[in-house]
């Protein structure tokens, strides 16, 4: 009797692991952004962190016909990097207890600026992302909501 005791201990401890790395990873896919101007591909890395990067844009080109580039990054030697492909989402880490994704960072191309960002879904809805950028305190920023596609646009 002892011995199922224990296999039972270690079975229901393994699921409920496995039951938190499920939720770590249900951020994962392809998210049409708030504005619907661009989608945005959330991947895992080897590293175990959360990272986005865009793989649709609504407008890809400028009115001259280039490719849209970086041309409002700060770092002047960044600004020819191509939007299409652009990591925008960095170093994200799935926290068990708040049951959201954070310590990340958001970039955007628009304004060149990098934000403090968390993520997180609601009601148990994980097809409504909602994501929060921030300068400082999290109580102040922009949030804005993403909607999960299916696939790559």
């Amino acid at each position: 009797m002892k011995n199922f005791s224990t296999a039972f201990i270690i079975l229901f401890l393994f699921s409920l692991n496995y039951a938190f790395a499920q939720n770590s990873s249900a951020v994962t896919g392809y998210w049409l952004t708030g504005e619907k101007e661009s989608q945005v591909k959330i991947y895992r890395s080897d590293d175990g962190a959360f990272h986005g990067k865009i793989v649709w844009l609504e407008e890809p080109y400028e009115d001259d016909g280039s490719i849209k580039r970086d041309d409002e990054n700060p770092n002047k030697e960044l600004r020819n990097r191509k939007i299409m492909g652009l990591k925008i989402l960095k170093n994200f880490e799935y926290d068990t207890g708040d049951e959201r994704w954070e310590d990340g960072k958001i970039y955007d191309p628009k304004s060149g600026k990098t934000y403090d960002c968390y993520m997180w879904f609601e009601n148990g809805n994980t097809d409504v992302l909602y994501v929060k950028g921030y300068i400082g305190i999290s109580l102040i920023g922009r949030e804005t909501k993403w909607t999960r596609e299916a696939a790559k646009r």
